[in-house]
């Protein structure tokens, strides 16, 4: 979710032509604050602090909306920071681009790590625990200092970058062919083979491990590290100036057979009395049905998005630029948005999924709001 990854990074004459991307970072941003404001009261997951109903109402569309969300979402962000890193690197020069990209990855990071993070733990340690203890006597006792939170796609996108200038600097082999854009079929039968290396991956490391300290889901990665490397492809074949509308419509039809694929997993679930964590990792069946669906809707939707993006939404605004330009600071502090909130209306005699439905909208404004008035900030506008 790096700034980096903003209208500023294209070469001059391609600038007009990529408002939908910085119109699909903002959907990305909306949906990654949904994505954990309905943990919070819905959907099966973690967070600092929780409120989980128990209306089974609730719950199945939640944990839909969350599934479905998780397979494309974060591999969305990484799709597009590799498609600029190329430019920016190019441009700038390794170090240069380097030193850029430790100060606006790496400051943030640490910032979450010591001083966001241990403030939202103390919010919930004092009004939720009811442990009435000043800050400072809070942090005496404060252990977990290294801890990214959802800072943890910045930690990777450091480490994917380290990684891309290392090979730069290796392999020297340079490919003058260009390579096609891939058509329905070849998207969804590379998913397909994303779901299989996905469902090894889970077997040692199934979703929900994780990597302490920094926060890696290493059952996700491989969607991130293909995703990040397809990004630099992209870039350098200038995939995304060839996406028709047909291929999205195409991939939108087989998105939504997907969704309509979802109740077999809770039907399977109750025939067999199987546990729920056969689906997120292990040597069973379940995890491999599982792994292979959620790749095969993840690149749909996320093809989907990105060709009807550039066919219909290649448009901007003045408060559109405002919101895209804010996008990464609402994404660092949208979590003491949504946890404040929470505690506010924690004494809200309401079953959460009400809760949901009537804060969701103001967690949203209230992170771009936050996001929008942290960025007046001189210093913090030079790095995020």
């Amino acid at each position: 979710m790096s700034s980096k990854i903003s209208l500023q990074q294209t070469t001059p004459n391609k600038a007009n032509k990529l408002f939908y991307i910085d119109n699909l970072k903002i959907l990305l941003t909306m949906l990654v604050v949904l994505h954990h404001t309905i943990i919070v009261y819905c959907a099966p997951g973690g967070w600092y602090y929780t409120e989980k109903t128990t209306q089974m109402a609730a719950i199945i569309p939640s944990t839909i909306f969350v599934s479905l969300n998780q397979s494309f979402f974060m591999g969305f962000f990484f799709l597009l920071a590799g498609y600029f890193t190329a430019p920016s690197y190019h441009r700038k020069g390794t170090w240069k681009f380097l030193g850029d990209r430790l100060i606006r990855l790496g400051i943030p990071l640490l910032f979450y790590s010591f001083v966001l993070s241990p403030l939202i733990s103390y919010l919930v340690y004092y009004f939720a625990e009811g442990r009435h203890v000043s800050y400072l006597q809070y942090l005496s006792g404060y252990r977990t200092w290294i801890n990214f939170g959802v800072l943890w796609f910045v930690a990777a996108l450091l480490l994917f970058t380290l990684i891309y200038v290392g090979a730069k600097h290796v392999i020297t082999i340079k490919f003058k062919k260009s390579i096609p854009a891939p058509g329905t079929g070849s998207i969804l039968l590379f998913a397909v083979f994303l779901g299989v290396l996905t469902f090894f991956i889970r077997i040692p490391c199934p979703v929900g491990w994780v990597l302490k300290p920094f926060g890696f889901q290493l059952g996700h990665f491989p969607q991130y590290i293909v995703m990040f490397i397809i990004g630099l492809v992209a870039y350098k074949n200038q995939w995304f100036d060839g996406l028709s509308l047909k291929l999205g419509k195409s991939l939108r039809r087989v998105a939504w057979l997907g969704l309509i694929f979802f109740p077999l997993f809770f039907l399977i679930r109750a025939k067999l009395n199987m546990p729920i964590a056969w689906y997120s990792g292990g040597f069973h069946w379940q995890s491999l049905l599982y792994a292979v669906w959620e790749q095969c809707i993840g690149l749909s939707v996320l093809t989907a998005l990105l060709s009807l993006g550039k066919n219909s939404w290649n448009k901007s605004s003045p408060f559109l630029n405002k919101l895209s330009r804010c996008t990464f600071a609402t994404y660092i502090f949208h979590p003491l948005v949504i946890t404040g909130v929470s505690l506010i209306f924690k004494y809200w005699l309401a079953d959460p999924a009400i809760k949901f439905l009537v804060l969701a909208p103001f967690v949203v404004m209230g992170s771009f709001l936050l996001g929008s008035i942290v960025l007046m900030i001189p210093s913090v506008k030079r790095i995020i």
